[in-house]
């Protein structure tokens, strides 16, 4: 039986409370299990780059600091969001989920215990990038996981609930119980980094051994697959792009998603803080405070817009809320900042942008529902590379562009950006998709009333 039919015939059973709200009830503990891992994973965000340079954190120099926590860091979780899905196709997602526990387990110990007491730059570096593989398997496999066991009507619901879990954890959580380590109950930067270890663990443990649902321990693959397991299947995967370009079309506009969120936040330092020539009219606890406002909006909104798309429609509501709705308020939140000079007026566009952001939720429900089941894997392998790639893009516009046409150029850019997914979204489109598929209910009874 094929892993898609499996997923209907558990829809057939009856509902429970946390199936009415978009979790399936055997999945529950995996988002708890991901809530509780990303608030560890999260936990160093605001302090790490500034623990590297001081004596006791390796006594790295400044641009070194940042090459290890920004680029290696990055390149490795990029990396790592491909085979997330690709690993999930051939192993099971559980499998994926437990590799990707271990190896941030393991490479935090050598981290915390080994390189930074051994002030070695190299030693440094290298073990906290390649411990950024481990998040987007442990993160990345569950979202592959409850998109393959999820009943089609409750798909984009389980894609909310995740980013829910996922951004509530990195990093909002995360920089909270950082926030209360350090300042409430006066951990030192180290002893909060052995926190973090502990609050991984723990989150690591939950999916490992709570989560029983049997989807997990299978690789995603139908009938027609032969030798589902063997790892040629990682190079199998990539040809997708070009037997279906709607998977590269979503895989765009994963990119665009947050693009400019990250570039946002790389510019608004020395466009509107403290960085700016002359002085500008946010302080730096400003502009982190606008971060986490922002940030804060989006998860709520991801609740709403994964439960809404199941009736208004997944590409429906990517387009017109994420990709038309951004393409408005990226320039608005940018223009009149600067305009206004308020933070108050700033925080309020900022919400309105974290809002809308959510309307891309559903693109975690559509595309691995408009490919078979043997495909699965590599079109949420695709969505999680431009979930990484985003992280790059973003701040690399603004590097480009910056000083070419400055921050009203770069805003006018990410709008540019986002109304041409718009119309790429106008072609990620699936018969699974709870708004197509109401809207050919509707015109086979108008056919059947004219007639």
């Amino acid at each position: 039986m094929s892993q898609q039919t499996t997923a209907e015939t558990e829809a057939t059973r009856p509902a429970s409370g946390l199936d009415r709200i978009g979790i399936p009830k055997p999945l529950f503990w995996g988002f708890v299990a991901v809530l509780i891992f990303m608030i560890g994973d999260g936990v160093e965000t605001t302090f790490l780059s500034d623990y590297l340079q001081q004596p006791e954190g390796g006594g790295l120099p400044g641009s070194t600091a940042a090459f290890a926590t920004v680029t290696i860091y990055g390149v490795a979780a990029m990396i790592a969001s491909w085979f997330s899905g690709t690993l999930s196709s051939i192993w099971g997602p559980r499998r994926v989920m437990w590799l990707g526990g271990a190896w941030w387990i393991a490479f935090e110990l050598l981290f915390l215990f080994v390189a930074l007491p051994s002030h070695n730059a190299t030693l440094i570096v290298a073990t906290y990038g390649i411990r950024g593989f481990a998040y987007p398997l442990f993160a990345f496999a569950f979202l592959v996981w409850v998109q393959i066991a999820s009943p089609v009507k409750m798909r984009g619901s389980v894609a909310g609930w995740f980013w829910f879990a996922f951004t509530g954890g990195l990093p909002t959580l995360g920089a909270a119980l950082a926030a209360v380590a350090m300042g409430g109950f006066g951990l030192s930067q180290r002893g909060t980094l052995v926190l973090s270890l502990v609050v991984v663990t723990v989150g690591v443990l939950i999916g490992s051994f709570a989560v029983r649902e049997k989807h997990g321990l299978q690789p995603i693959a139908d009938e027609t697959v032969e030798n589902p397991r063997s790892l040629k299947r990682l190079a199998e995967g990539v040809d997708i792009l070009w037997r279906d370009r709607r998977t590269l079309a979503g895989g765009l506009i994963r990119i665009v998603n947050t693009a400019p969120q990250y570039g946002f936040f790389a510019m608004f330092p020395f466009v509107l803080g403290p960085a700016t020539p002359g002085g500008g009219f946010l302080t730096s606890a400003q502009v982190a405070t606008l971060a986490s406002i922002s940030y804060g909006a989006n998860i709520a909104a991801n609740l709403f817009f994964g439960v809404f798309a199941d009736r208004f429609g997944w590409r429906r509501t990517i387009t017109w809320f994420g990709c038309v709705g951004c393409a408005i308020a990226t320039p608005v939140w940018y223009f009149t900042a600067v305009t206004t000079q308020s933070f108050a007026v700033t925080a309020t566009f900022g919400v309105v942008y974290g809002i809308l952001l959510a309307g891309f939720v559903p693109l975690s429900a559509l595309m691995p529902s408009m490919v078979a089941p043997k495909d699965k894997g590599a079109a949420l392998a695709i969505l999680n590379f431009g979930a990484g790639g985003a992280a790059f893009v973003g701040p690399v516009v603004v590097t480009v562009l910056f000083p070419l046409v400055g921050g009203g150029g770069v805003a006018i850019a990410f709008s540019i950006l986002y109304i041409l997914v718009a119309v790429l979204s106008l072609k990620v489109k699936d018969p699974s998709d709870p708004g197509e598929a109401r809207r050919q209910d509707a015109a086979a009874g108008a056919v059947r009333t004219a007639a």
